[in-house]
């Protein structure tokens, strides 16, 4: 119920997702399509819910105590994690306490390259530093992929409190954070000399803390059936610490958000076939940005240019929303058709300060942006019988620039610098899908769904001048200026498609395939962050005490034409002809040792395929074999 996009999220930054503990989850939702309606900014193509773990209350006079750990070990990047987790309840009162370390050595690639592409990605050395001065290593082992590990360790701590059968109250603490994270892409990068471009290019501590108290609420007349209200306070760390190979200067850039939130979410049926969801949002993020360089032989410290603004910036958000389900008609669940509508009002109001110009000579000291945005959706659902059901939906989105939109400088590749633009607007998506499933006797169902967006305004990298110029020093390097620009008008259409068969009582067979296409009609190029062809097969057996699963994951070949020519698709770290299809086979176990003890085992990249997925910077993990020993109490 806590949105973590926040004012520095950029489009496709989905990393941070690395900080919800996954042991601890209870299920994620996907939603797919616009979901700004119900989320606000930001829900252009869909949104990700994640939803932990809650205290187990007892239902009689004993209390429901039960616990759980495992530990896991992961071949390919040396992985070791350790989990705890523990839950105590009494009928009103209910506690649980969650705690996850984990930590991955250097991750090793797949041997086996693609034919005609046996050169590419190769490590074939690396960096170091030795009595005080960087030094290059040849990497003996060119399918290791140096400086990729880290540690992370995940607490979870949840009071809950029921006074009644009417209201619960919960209290829910999360604390993540690592170690300096590296960034493998930036320190494979070799210049014309054979050596290293970087010396250090690290996330500094990624820190993510979230406090929340919630509120459930029943009621059985007044303004609504049920109600959520959750006011939640989130600190943000994103620090980055860099320094050019041979150079004494090392730069960090410490960037801190701070997100105050207060969402209130009811529903209220109105006679047996209309259903009421409304709702408001506050949220106030506050980014605070500073800079400096450090020489590492002498410890003297000066200025250096901030990521963001160094006055600070602040971005609120006010929004109100509306939702109707009507069912039109019911003969039973699996005979009925539904129609819902819904609309969304919402206010973004953003204050960004530039005051250091020593280094960038900004052409303006203070910025200021206010948007507002209209939002709609129209579903309808139609199901005949129990085989068949008909979905449609025409729905609309939107994303406010935010903080990272509106104020960043930044390198996103080497020679390219991006600079502030203050007159962004926001961008909209107008989105219609049409959707079908049939369910064969309960065996077998094959669901489909297309859907095509129009895209306005859309927020893109495009080459711009800065003071009349269009190319600036930046970090001791001239650099062609880049900015966010609206780019008027794109469009994306695509479809996927699910089979899911039960074979016997045992035997599952389950596939899926989705397909996407991007294009910016105004400039008459791609449109970054589109993957190619992607889906996956598995086959599954169930038994009392054993399970097994076997599984193909693949991708499609992205074509060099198919690149976005704003360096957002990461071109520099393909191959000269985009990026190779590739297919992985992968095998994973489990079994019942005892009541309370599981044993797990897969190995996964069976072929040792060496690979990436579209628009990374590092080569996917290979054979690895992933041991796991879990106990629940």
């Amino acid at each position: 119920g806590v949105r973590m996009n926040n004012a520095l999220y950029r489009g496709g930054h989905l990393q941070n997702v690395i900080t919800i503990d996954p042991n601890i989850l209870d299920r994620v939702e996907v939603v797919f399509g616009s979901g700004s309606v119900v989320y606000g900014s930001d829900a252009l193509g869909g949104v990700m819910h994640f939803f932990t773990k809650n205290p187990v209350l007892a239902t009689n006079e004993k209390t429901a105590i039960s616990a759980g750990a495992f530990t896991r070990y992961s071949s390919a990047n040396q992985e070791r994690t350790g989990n705890f987790n523990f839950s105590m309840g009494g009928k009103k009162w209910g506690f649980l306490t969650n705690v996850t370390y984990k930590e991955f050595g250097d991750l090793r690639a797949g041997t086996n390259r693609k034919s005609g592409y046996e050169n590419s990605w190769l490590r074939r050395v690396t960096q170091d530093i030795v009595n005080g001065t960087d030094v290059v290593i040849p990497n003996t082992n060119v399918n290791l992929q140096t400086w990729t590990g880290y540690t992370q360790y995940d607490i979870l701590q949840k009071i809950m409190f029921k006074p009644n059968n009417n209201q619960v109250f919960t209290l829910n603490f999360q604390y993540s954070n690592t170690n300096n994270v590296p960034r493998y892409d930036r320190y494979s990068e070799i210049d014309n000399r054979g050596n290293p471009v970087w010396a250090v290019w690290d996330y500094g501590p990624q820190e993510r803390l979230m406090l929340s108290l919630k509120a459930n609420l029943k009621a059985n007349k007044g303004l609504y059936d049920y109600a959520n209200i959750v006011l939640a306070y989130q600190n943000i760390g994103e620090d980055r610490i860099t320094r050019r190979f041979g150079r004494v200067g090392r730069t960090h850039r410490e960037e801190t958000v701070n997100v105050y939130s207060l969402n209130a979410d009811l529903s209220k049926t109105l006679a047996k076939d209309h259903e009421l969801r409304y709702g408001v949002e506050f949220a106030y993020n506050h980014v605070a940005s500073l800079a400096y360089e450090i020489d590492i032989k002498t410890n003297i410290r000066k200025i250096a240019s901030t990521r963001y603004p160094d006055g600070g910036s602040e971005m609120r958000t006010l929004a109100a929303y509306l939702t109707h389900n009507w069912e039109l008609s019911k003969k039973s669940d699996y005979q009925k058709i539904v129609f819902s509508q819904g609309l969304r009002y919402s206010n973004v109001s953003q204050q960004a300060t530039f005051i250091e110009k020593s280094i960038f000579p900004f052409p303006f000291t203070n910025t200021d942006l206010n948007n507002s945005a209209l939002n709609y959706n129209l579903g309808l659902v139609i199901m005949p019988n129990r085989s068949w059901r008909f979905n449609a939906l025409a729905s609309s989105g939107f994303r406010t620039p935010n903080i990272d939109d509106l104020g960043k400088v930044f390198d996103s590749q080497r020679g390219n610098v991006i600079v502030p633009n203050p007159t962004l607007k926001p961008e909209y998506t107008y989105n219609f899908e049409i959707g079908l499933s049939k369910n064969f006797s309960d065996k077998v169902l094959v669901e489909m769904t297309g859907f095509y967006t129009i895209f306005e305004n859309a927020i893109v990298v495009r080459p711009a001048k800065f003071n009349g110029q269009d190319s600036i020093l930046y970090d001791g390097l001239k650099s062609r200026v880049q900015a966010n620009v609206n780019a008027f008008k794109a469009e994306i259409y695509g479809f996927q498609a699910n089979i899911k068969a039960q074979f016997t009582d045992f035997l599952q067979f389950r596939s899926s395939l989705t397909y996407t296409k991007g294009w910016v009609i105004t400039d008459g190029v791609p449109l970054d962050h589109i993957p190619p062809i992607y889906g996956q097969t598995s086959l599954k057996a169930n038994f009392k005490k054993f399970q097994a699963e076997f599984f193909v994951n693949y991708q499609g070949w992205k074509r060099l034409k198919d690149y976005s020519p704003s360096g957002e698709d990461n071109l520099q770290y393909a191959t000269p002809d985009g990026m190779p299809s590739w297919t992985t086979l992968n095998l994973r176990t489990s079994y019942q040792l005892t009541s309370f003890l599981q044993a797990q085992l897969a190995l996964e990249n069976i072929t040792d395929r060496h690979y990436r997925v579209f628009s990374s910077g590092i080569s996917s993990a290979g054979r690895n074999l992933v041991a796991t020993l879990r106990a629940n109490f």
